[in-house]
């Protein structure tokens, strides 16, 4: 997103498979070349995905211009090129971690600082690719360097999104700052238009990518998306979107936005219901019953179609989203809860303090955490075990995952106790559960009632050893 505030569509719906559970690690604003580095480590910490900042043609050092696309014939940014990212992907693969690429299908630069025309990329890339044509053809995804792929009849008219609740508005006009700013020039999806997007997305696929997030796609129709994203792309790919909601059942820019493209298509989607459920949860006041169980009430996402989250990029970087940040504890909690449950892709967010002036290097390797990386490995641990509410009040929620791990969340200043009945929920007997974030916190099942205690403002994991 901005750093500013038919047959087609059925034929999508056929092709995108259900997504693993396994953890991402969304390397925002990440040199590629810095990922590949880290291979091992990342490996390590138990993340299964990579998450990569948009791979095309861009300019400019800050962070929203990777996401003002010049060209998408080839991959060459401040973050690297083709020949990083083949790097990076050989890495991960070799290491058994997938790459997901951002995609930006939606507009193109907003270069009318400097220019009136909308061909892009435009004559002074153009001049750069003559001048240097064996460096720009070894970045080159396809397509002919030597002219322009798009032009003025491949947008739609200028003019600013002025309506914040329409989806015509929304989805036909451009996403523009403020101060006559004149916005980013909105792709009309005419066949020409559409066949470039695929020849895209197809060339990352073949390069080895194996998902994609879709940047902005509350601001493309049904069509739009049903038309670029054929079986033949989704195929084998985890494909997911971002629309930002307030809630989720009943809201309305679920009801508007979020329930039309989870009704249009298989792809996944931002769980945004379940954030709000989270943040109501540990607001002064909420409850945290709200996380017993929030998808049998429309506030979660099935779990087949959900990336959650506890912060995305767009959240500290637009202050439009700011109050949604976490208290850090909180953020960490959430993380516990995402971590801990069964349901939804989690994604790990990790930048490079993009947001300094106002949050220092909050974000800054949060991929490393030691306490996240037990939370990390006690979600690998118990994949694929069935989860039992054991129980629930204002201020903890208690999971049980098969016979292999219990999560339990407390948010309030007082240590909160429970009473487990094996015989309701059964354990192994005589086997040590010990917590993945305190290593002194051991429990072990040697009668019927077993005693757990959850500290003021923590969280316990208990993994079966």
């Amino acid at each position: 997103m901005k750093h500013t505030a038919g047959l087609l569509v059925a034929a999508s719906l056929l092709t995108t498979p259900l997504a693993q559970a396994d953890v991402i690690l969304h390397a925002f604003n990440w040199k590629y070349a810095d990922i590949t580095a880290q291979a091992d480590a990342i490996k390590a910490a138990g993340y299964k995905m990579v998450l990569v900042s948009p791979p095309l043609k861009s300019s400019g050092n800050e962070w929203w211009a990777r996401y003002q696309p010049q060209d998408l014939r080839l991959i060459d940014n401040p973050l690297g090129n083709k020949q990083a990212i083949e790097q990076l992907i050989a890495a991960m693969s070799a290491r058994g971690i997938a790459v997901y690429a951002d995609v930006v299908l939606n507009h193109m630069a907003n270069e009318t600082w400097k220019r009136q025309d909308l061909n892009y990329p435009g004559q002074e890339l153009l001049g750069q690719y003559a001048a240097n044509p064996a460096y720009f053809e070894r970045q080159k995804l396809f397509g002919d360097l030597g002219q322009n792929f798009l032009s003025g009849g491949d947008f739609h008219p200028e003019g600013c999104i002025s309506n914040w609740s329409d989806p015509g508005n929304v989805q036909f006009w451009r996403l523009c700052g403020g101060a006559g700013d004149r916005g980013l020039p909105d792709l009309d999806p005419n066949n020409w238009v559409v066949s470039q997007q695929q020849a895209y997305l197809k060339a990352l696929k073949q390069m080895g990518f194996k998902g994609f997030r879709i940047d902005a796609v509350k601001h493309m129709d049904a069509y739009q998306i049903g038309a670029i994203f054929t079986g033949e792309i989704t195929s084998g790919m985890h494909v997911f979107g971002e629309v930002i909601t307030t809630g989720g059942a009943g809201s309305g820019d679920y009801e508007t936005f979020l329930r039309p493209y989870l009704d249009s298509t298989q792809h996944g989607a931002y769980d945004f219901p379940l954030f709000a459920s989270i943040r109501s949860a540990f607001s002064y006041g909420g409850s945290m019953n709200q996380l017993a169980d929030p998808g049998a009430y429309g506030q979660a996402l099935p779990g087949s179609r959900a990336v959650t989250f506890a912060i995305t990029h767009d959240i500290p970087t637009n202050d439009g989203f700011r109050y949604q940040i976490l208290n850090p504890q909180d953020e960490k909690l959430a993380y516990a809860y995402l971590l801990g449950r069964d349901g939804g892709t989690p994604m790990v967010y990790s930048d490079h303090g993009e947001t300094q002036d106002k949050d220092g290097l909050r974000w800054q390797d949060y991929w490393k955490r030691s306490d996240l990386k037990g939370m990390i490995r006690f979600h690998n641990a118990v994949q694929g075990q069935p989860q039992q509410l054991v129980g629930s009040g204002d201020c903890f929620v208690l999971l049980k995952r098969g016979k292999t791990g219990l999560v339990g969340i407390n948010k309030c200043d007082s240590e909160q106790e429970y009473w487990l009945d094996t015989g309701k929920f059964e354990m192994n007997w005589y086997r040590n559960y010990r917590d993945v974030l305190d290593a002194n916190a051991v429990i072990q099942v040697q009668s019927q009632w077993v005693r757990l205690a959850i500290p003021p403002r923590s969280a316990r994991m208990w993994l079966q050893e």
